[in-house]
């Protein structure tokens, strides 16, 4: 494969060419030369050209669900693929919650294997605990030593505090990561919005705040017990990201995450009663948008996520109260993010929280825009305004309150793996 791109502007922080518009040739797969005007090798040679168009060290997702094996019939590694490729995803983390559960070295190389020839790169997440059921440990040392990036009980969070010790404990053998989505589930059963005044309106069962807050202030408490590393995903609560920012100023291993997606709207965009608005954890209030934003701002928040929950029709046209949660996000995380966050963060932060902190947090190594490296590229225009529709949408489920909306950033393509996948919709307004 050859490729030139003619003319790109770099974000890319770390690179000595950020905010530089210059030329990139990738060859075999590895980055060969950066500069103004360089020639094409030969007529074999791929030339990209756009107006406007961006380059950024590709992207990684650290929380999508992929129904792969299991629930094939929402979203299977395939379709997965072309929906990050579309979303500008190089790489993406999977959560276990699948059938059999990401639990075994079997299921695990299921993923490695599946996904081999896939422009993306998936990670699987390995369970905690047996089924993801927060009783018994699996064997993490096993799981880890056959590939598995971290370990979670992906949508069932770990309730038991002693289970959690225990596994904060287990993965300092190997220097691994817990990854914890915050939910007392004894105070969010049968929730459907966030619990406000709007839920009390609506007469719909709430989802408080407090079920997040009270299982994040208990796990730092047991990190500051056990040491080791500790991932939060999916915080959403202003309370939340005070207790995130008190626990880092003490010097403890915390990160966390939001998804893109959770500043969009507020507890108020459920007044139609529409369940592509129906998320877990739920759009909430003003004041908690805000103490987002602000977490954003200052780092309390490490990485922007997708939160790809996708639902197939007979799961979402129910009644609200009978329907699935979730949103299928992995197309319009980055439009998403740089509609609603770059005017508050800055476009650099956003690419940042995509492709950076993701990797940091995950211990893996960043790839960079220079000279030698092996490409690992995420192709973008920042103020491309596109419209998604179910007819552009390359994921099998179409769940997303998105539709019909104008947003603004749109994915090019990804060069990843020695492979140039280009984005078909790409201008298509």
């Amino acid at each position: 494969m050859q490729v030139l791109l003619k003319s790109i502007k770099v974000i890319a922080p770390a690179s000595k060419f950020h905010q530089n518009t210059t030329d990139i040739l990738i060859e075999d797969g590895k980055i060969t030369a950066i500069g103004q005007n360089l020639p094409t090798p030969d007529s074999q040679t791929k030339i990209i050209a756009q107006t406007g168009l961006h380059v950024s060290t590709g992207w990684l997702d650290m929380n999508a669900w992929i129904g792969d094996p299991g629930f094939e019939h929402k979203e299977d590694l395939q379709s997965a693929a072309l929906a990050a490729v579309k979303g500008g995803f190089t790489e993406v983390v999977c959560l276990p919650n699948v059938e059999p559960v990401y639990q075994t070295k079997n299921s695990v190389g299921y993923i490695q294997n599946r996904s081999q020839l896939l422009p993306v790169s998936f990670y699987p997440l390995g369970a905690i605990t047996i089924n993801a059921q927060g009783k018994e440990l699996t064997e993490m040392i096993d799981l880890h030593v056959a590939g598995a990036i971290a370990f979670s009980d992906g949508l069932q969070p770990v309730q038991q505090a002693d289970v959690l010790v225990k596994a904060l404990q287990y993965v300092q053998y190997f220097n691994g990561l817990i990854i914890q989505k915050p939910e007392n589930s004894s105070l969010t059963q049968h929730g459907l919005m966030h619990e406000g005044i709007m839920s009390t309106q609506l007469g719909l069962k709430g989802i408080p705040a407090l079920a997040e807050e009270v299982i994040i202030s208990r796990d730092i408490k047991l990190l500051r017990y056990t040491g080791g590393r500790l991932h939060f995903t999916l915080i959403s609560s202003a309370e939340a990201v005070e207790i995130i920012r008190e626990a880092k100023r003490e010097g403890l291993a915390v990160t966390c995450d939001m998804a893109a997606f959770q500043t969009a709207f507020i507890d108020e965009e459920l007044l139609p009663f529409d369940t592509n608005y129906k998320v877990n954890p739920p759009f909430r209030s003003h004041q908690d948008r805000e103490a987002l934003l602000q977490g954003l701002t200052d780092g309390t928040i490490d990485a922007i996520v997708s939160a790809h929950r996708p639902q197939d029709t007979e799961s979402k046209n129910l009644e609200f109260d009978l329907a699935e949660f979730g949103i299928a996000s992995l197309e319009t995380a980055f439009a998403v993010a740089n509609t609603y966050l770059s005017p508050v963060i800055g476009l650099d932060q956003v690419i940042s929280k995509l492709a950076y902190t993701p990797r940091t947090i995950l211990r893996k190594e960043i790839p960079d825009i220079e000279v030698g490296e092996i490409a690992n590229l995420t192709l973008f225009n920042p103020n491309q305004a596109w419209i998604p529709t179910e007819a552009n949408t390359a994921s099998k489920s179409k769940n997303t309150p998105f539709l019909g909306r104008t947003l603004q950033g749109q994915v090019y393509g990804i060069i990843h793996k020695n492979q140039l996948v280009l984005n078909p919709d790409y201008s298509s307004l």
